[in-house]
């Protein structure tokens, strides 16, 4: 018996199957695919560079290929002062990173302002604040930090910008941006019993780190307190 027709089709798509791969046509369309794929897969990579908004360049690697991607840095807040420059940014990020490794630093809008609502308002004087606060100038919408200055003035605690909220999430030991950090002196929650003569020695060490900090802080604030002084007196 000859063949059924359902069998005479399929015989007829396999030939043309064949002929096509034959010529190479499923072989570009392979192409095309793995071209797509690695498309998106670059332009994965450097939107998730650009989110995070890294002050310098950064080496996206994709299909092991390295591709240098330049992030746009976000505008500074119009009160971001004292604003660290480059020096001064080095030696903050430094304390900061000290400080997350010591367990002597708080992150985060709410932990912050917890701590400066909990400081007893003093005078120019007071010695006894928390701790130094560390704000990121590059933060949208400003609102979400603007108020924090001031609380920080109400109770005489130092505080200082950086121009990136990522730079400053790095420091901190967390993978994503923030917006405020505080440096405390002393460590943030309970002791381990077992880990209690190292924490000691760190305690210790990271005392000179702290008030290293505090000077730096409280300098960067003259600085700025004259400059401003002086603008004014050139505008009478």
């Amino acid at each position: 018996m000859g063949a059924t027709k359902p069998e005479k089709k399929e015989k007829k798509e396999k030939k043309e199957k064949k002929r096509s791969e034959e010529a190479g046509v499923g072989k570009v369309k392979k192409d095309k695919k793995d071209k797509k794929e690695k498309k998106e897969k670059l332009k994965s990579a450097v939107s998730a560079a650009l989110d995070e908004q890294v002050d310098a360049p950064v080496s996206v690697v994709v299909d092991d290929k390295a591709v240098i991607v330049t992030p746009v840095v976000g505008a500074l807040v119009p009160f971001a002062k004292p604003l660290a420059d480059e020096k001064a940014t080095k030696k903050v990020m430094k304390s900061v990173r000290k400080a997350a490794k010591n367990k002597t630093l708080k992150r985060g809008v709410k932990e912050v302002v917890k701590s400066l609502r909990k400081s007893p308002a003093a005078g120019p004087g007071n010695t006894s604040f928390p701790g130094v606060v560390v704000l990121a100038g590059d933060i949208s919408p400003m609102d979400v930090i603007s108020h924090i200055p001031v609380l920080c003035e109400d109770v005489n605690v130092p505080y200082i910008f950086v121009a990136s909220r990522a730079e400053l999430g790095a420091a901190g030991s967390t993978k994503r941006p923030t917006s405020v950090v505080m440096v405390t002196e002393k460590r943030v929650g309970s002791a381990k019993k077992g880990d209690k003569i190292e924490e000691e020695e760190g305690e210790e060490d990271f005392a000179e780190v702290y008030k290293d900090l505090v000077k730096l802080v409280e300098k960067e604030s003259k600085a700025q307190l004259k400059l401003l002084s002086r603008i004014e007196e050139e505008a009478l």
